[in-house]
């Protein structure tokens, strides 16, 4: 009963976690990473500490880097600080419209809204720049997704 309920809080963990690799304020990759611990406490599991240490390493790295990495595209791109709130917007409004569609393209318009706000008299900068910022949220989105995906393999395996 005990490995019951680990193994069916984990894969919630999981769930959960794959769904806040797109999703701010969802911390995906560290989600991921404690079903896999939790998975290490199941007889059932075959995990050890080595996988789980490596991939805590992995998780901490990856969301550094997430911290980062769309603000360094959007400095790169000329971009200013309200093209990143914009982005951030972008991605609760893609999110509160509900479909896959809305919450990739939330972030590039809420960028490029944020930037025209800043500076309206340049268009292109501010398409530029929202393009940017985009592209730094999908890096960090892919980043994340790779990792707890990985995970995820790690988990199933470690039941085999």
């Amino acid at each position: 009963m005990h490995d019951i309920i680990l193994i069916s809080i984990a894969a919630v963990l999981l769930i959960i976690a794959l769904i806040g690799c797109i999703i701010p304020g969802i911390p995906g990759t560290p989600l991921a990473w404690a079903a896999l611990l939790l998975a290490h406490f199941t007889d059932r599991s075959h995990i050890t500490w080595v996988p789980i240490i490596i991939m805590g390493v992995i998780t901490v790295a990856v969301e550094i880097l997430n911290n980062f990495v769309p603000s360094m595209f959007t400095q790169k791109a000329g971009g200013s600080k309200a093209g990143s709130i914009g982005s951030t917007i972008g991605v609760f409004a893609g999110v509160f419209l509900g479909s896959i569609v809305t919450i990739l393209l939330g972030p590039l318009v809420g960028a490029f809204i944020g930037e025209l706000i800043h500076d309206h008299s340049d268009f292109k900068r501010a398409l530029k720049s929202a393009v940017f910022s985009f592209l730094g949220f999908l890096s960090g989105s892919g980043l994340r997704l790779i990792t707890s995906a990985v995970i995820v393999i790690i988990y199933i395996k470690s039941f085999f």
